[in-house]
């Protein structure tokens, strides 16, 4: 059984009332463990207390109550190490305007007390495709750049664990396939832990390896991304008939659709097989041209576990 990378224990984070606001409970009483090496995917809607576990995992918001433990670190009696152990790609382009990428990499490498000789700027900025801009100035950087150099300030000290926030909120199809390459090979050649928060659950379901599910500040439900897939058990076949499509009788448990040209067939795979399905069109004198297979989405997942709570 593999070690964790992070192991989070009972952890509840409660922020205080201010004059326009009551006191807000973020997380409450989360359990979760991480294991190393994984491709970790933390999903939620907005407000569900992923933020929150984040900042509290990088050392930026006191938790309420729980315990936090960074590649065997507590993160309350060893919080340097804790922290030199996760490096955080933020959400949010927050980059001094006046520095340069090479720059920005030494001091932020500097500020984890990497010495000057064992710092690897030149070969991030090579991963993340800004050798080219390593004395540009910040300011001068598009959007994607910009999100590439944070991508790059995570990495300077050569963390265990990586926290990808909302890594491709806004940014073009070449970004994200060069941000997903460069995910991959961090994890298969250097073993890193990589966590990962998004809204594009499609993304989470190529990339992940396990996901867990917060709503509401708590955990609503972790396993891995085939078994949660696997939750989700109607199918639909998209049938391309030899002539116009009408749609035939059909027994209770399989409902029928005519969409874009094409009839649409769903039906619950644990109660019917697709030989069925397709009888049942044959025997109704359908000739089919041609056959495609719709499958349960991450994102149906989601809806259904969320809207449930």
């Amino acid at each position: 059984m593999r070690a964790n990378a992070i192991t989070i224990t009972g952890l509840t984070k409660t922020y205080a009332p201010s004059a326009k606001a009551p006191a807000k409970e973020a997380l409450r009483g989360v359990d979760l463990a991480i294991p190393r090496g994984s491709i970790f995917g933390l999903l939620g809607p907005n407000g569900a207390g992923k933020s929150t576990m984040i900042n509290i995992l990088a050392g930026l918001v006191r938790k309420t109550a729980g315990s936090v433990d960074i590649w065997g670190f507590d993160q309350d009696k060893n919080p340097r190490q804790s922290r030199a152990a996760i490096g955080v790609m933020p959400q949010e382009l927050v980059l001094d305007p006046f520095f340069t990428p090479r720059g920005a990499l030494d001091v932020q490498a500097g500020l984890y007390g990497v010495p000057r000789a064992q710092r690897k700027t030149d070969a991030i900025l090579d991963l993340i495709g800004l050798a080219d801009k390593a004395d540009a100035y910040a300011r001068s950087l598009s959007g994607g750049m910009r999100r590439r150099l944070l991508l790059g300030k995570a990495l300077v000290h050569s963390p265990q664990i990586l926290v990808l926030d909302e890594p491709t909120a806004g940014v073009d199809i070449e970004l994200r396939n060069m941000l997903w390459a460069n995910v991959r090979r961090l994890n298969a050649e250097l073993g890193m832990t990589i966590i990962l928060t998004t809204h594009y659950l499609e993304e989470a379901q190529e990339m992940c390896d396990e996901i867990a599910i917060i709503n509401h500040g708590q955990v609503i439900t972790r396993d891995t991304t085939t078994n949660l897939l696997g939750q989700i058990t109607t199918k639909t076949l998209l049938i391309t008939p030899d002539g116009p499509p009408h749609v035939p009788p059909l027994p209770p448990g399989i409902t029928g659709a005519v969409r874009d040209g094409a009839l649409a067939l769903t039906y619950d795979h644990t109660q019917h097989a697709a030989d069925q399905v397709l009888d049942l069109l044959r025997d109704a004198g359908i000739t089919i041209t041609d056959i495609k297979s719709e499958q349960a989405t991450l994102e149906e997942v989601f809806l259904a576990l969320t809207a449930a709570r």
